[in-house]
Order: structure tokens, then C-alpha cells, then sequence
């Protein structure tokens, strides 16, 4: 089975005045189905760019990025839209939830984008979902009613509940304390040993890369075993 995340020579280049920042290097990086994988390394050295490359945010300047088998350089916007509805999830460490909206309707909102469901199967899918994180008897109170790791579990309820291929969290445990943080991966370990879904997610936290079925390092935009041939 061919991976479900392959980058080959992977270039990604930012104008920054007259100048050109290489945030990643020439990386090649093979991830398979089912991984539970973090990315690590210092702030600036290619990890976020990184997770935007797989989570068809940006696309490379040179060199090919394949999620599930579609090279990413060669969709319209309309269809990297379409990817990342379909088959990525997104758990960001400042939660981006939305404040109006109760657990419930956060959850909710990524079926309501995909427009593919009934009213009852998206009622089933969410209150199924909730359940799983832990938060049945908070679903119909909004983020500021909750703690961070309660609002941390709402946004891996979201990304989850689209049932995706890849779930993708930039600093998942950065903005709770390491008990909350402890608690937060141990939830993302148990959905993907159950789910059998991909986690790929960023981390300075050794705590955290401790946990993980492989750890990926970043220095200076390749990949460290590249980084030491360099």
C-alpha cells in the first residue's frame, strides 16, 4: 500500500523583501497510513511549513508533495479546498473555535462545509464524537465556558469528525499544562489506535515527542539526517 503521505525533494521558498527564505530544503519523508509521527525542532526551523505542505495550506515550489496518492502541485485551489474538507483534519494549539457557536455547533460546522450529510447523520456523527473526547455534558456550552483542555478536546472532535486520513496538529499540548497536555495525547494515541487514523503533528515538547511512534526532526528546513550531511 503506497504511503499516504510522500515527499519527494521537497522545496518551499517566501519572498521576503529582495531576499528569498528557504523554510524547507529539499526534504524527502514517507509517511504511512495508521503512523502516529511528530515533527520536531527549534521555532523557525521548518515544522510548520512542513505541516502546511501536508495539510495542502501551500504547495511546494519545487519537488512533489503526495497526500493519498494526488501530487498537490498539480490541483486547482478549488481542489486542494476539497482535499483538506475530505480527508484532513486540523488541531490547532489557540483551538480556533468559534466563540458564538456551543461544542455542539463548533463540532458540527466542518459537515455543515462538506454539505454531504442529513440533519440526522450529522446529528449522529457530532453527539458520537463528543462522546468520544468526553464532552457529552458540555455540548451545549461555548468555548469561554470551558477549560483549555476541554477546548482542546472540542477542536480534536472537529478534526475528527469529517472521519479523515490524516489528522494534523501544529502544537497540540503548547498552550495547556502538562497534566492537561498528558491527558490531550493520550486521547490523540487512543483515536488512532482505535480509528486507525494518521497523526502528524509538531511539538518542542520532549514530553510529548516521547510519545509518538516516530519522531521526525527539522533543523534549518531538512530533515536532521540530511541536516548533518549538509
Amino acid at each position: 500500500m503506497p504511503a499516504i503521505v510522500q515527499l519527494t525533494n521537497a522545496v518551499k521558498e517566501y519572498p521576503l523583501g529582495k531576499l528569498v527564505v528557504k523554510a524547507v530544503r529539499g526534504v524527502d519523508l514517507s509517511i504511512e497510513r495508521g503512523e502516529f509521527t511528530a515533527i520536531s525542532g527549534p521555532s523557525g526551523s521548518g515544522k510548520t511549513t512542513l505541516l502546511n505542505l501536508i495539510g495542502c495550506v501551500d504547495v511546494p515550489t519545487s519537488g512533489t508533495v503526495q497526500i493519498d496518492g494526488q501530487s498537490t502541485s498539480a490541483l486547482s485551489d478549488r481542489q486542494l479546498t476539497d482535499l483538506r474538507l475530505h480527508k484532513i483534519g486540523f488541531i490547532f494549539q489557540s483551538f480556533n473555535l468559534i466563540n458564538v457557536l456551543d461544542v455542539y455547533q463548533n463540532v458540527e460546522f466542518p459537515l455543515l462545509l462538506q454539505g454531504e450529510l442529513s440533519a440526522s447523520d450529522r446529528k449522529k456523527r457530532v453527539e458520537e464524537m463528543v462522546e468520544k473526547v468526553g464532552l457529552t455534558t458540555q455540548i451545549k456550552q461555548r468555548p469561554n465556558e470551558l477549560s483549555g483542555g476541554q477546548r482542546q478536546r472540542v477542536a480534536i472532535a472537529r478534526a475528527l469528525v469529517t472521519r479523515p486520513a490524516i489528522v494534523l496538529a501544529d502544537e497540540p499540548t503548547a498552550n495547556l499544562d502538562s497534566a492537561t497536555g498528558k491527558a490531550i495525547i493520550d486521547l490523540m494515541k487512543d483515536l488512532n489506535h482505535k480509528e486507525h487514523i494518521t497523526f502528524i503533528f509538531s511539538t518542542h515538547d520532549a514530553n510529548v515527542t516521547s510519545r509518538a511512534g516516530r519522531v521526525v526532526r527539522v533543523v534549518d528546513g531538512l530533515l536532521a539526517q540530511a541536516a548533518e550531511h549538509a
